[in-house]
């Protein structure tokens, strides 16, 4: 569906970001093979250790998970010994995911792993334009991305 028209159709940045969000699945889905809870697994691992979200409830509104999936993404982190659940320093009710030195280490392997594969979805952009978009990417999404209001981008992704 691709012309040599740069002009802005209605419904094309629509398209054009489902595409590149699922290639971009795919290639980080096949570089996080054998990571537990795959992809959205080395999201809650990247968020826990970069973000230090307080507790679990802050994880997964960060990430836009549902609780129900978050809690068994935790379970299958925790089962691998990636991460540990520990009372919040906050609230004792609630539970903060932290972790483990295993977790951390599993971590930097993949993150290896995901900047190759964005390399190689970049590749065809010279090197100031990928810089370029992964900038304002990164800005239109902290705009989108409201976790106060009960928003859920990954949910609103998957109907595009």
């Amino acid at each position: 569906m691709t012309t040599g028209s740069t002009t802005a159709i209605p419904g094309g940045l629509g398209w054009d970001l489902a595409v590149v969000a699922g290639c971009y699945q795919a290639r980080l889905q096949s570089a996080l093979e054998g990571t537990p809870g795959g992809l959205r697994g080395f999201q809650v691992l990247s968020t826990v250790v970069h973000f230090d979200p307080p507790n679990q409830q802050a994880l997964g509104a960060h990430l836009g998970i549902d609780r129900t999936v978050l809690t068994y993404l935790i379970d299958e982190l925790a089962e691998a010994g990636d991460v540990e659940r520990v009372p919040d320093p906050a609230d004792r009710r609630a539970r903060k995911v932290v972790a483990t030195k295993a977790g951390r280490q599993r971590l930097a392997a993949c993150e290896e792993q995901v900047a190759a594969a964005e390399s190689g979805m970049l590749a065809g952009l010279e090197p100031a334009d990928a810089s370029l978009l992964r900038t304002l990417l990164h800005r239109l999404a902290g705009q989108a991305h409201q976790p106060a209001s009960g928003s859920n981008p990954c949910a609103a992704m998957d109907t595009v």
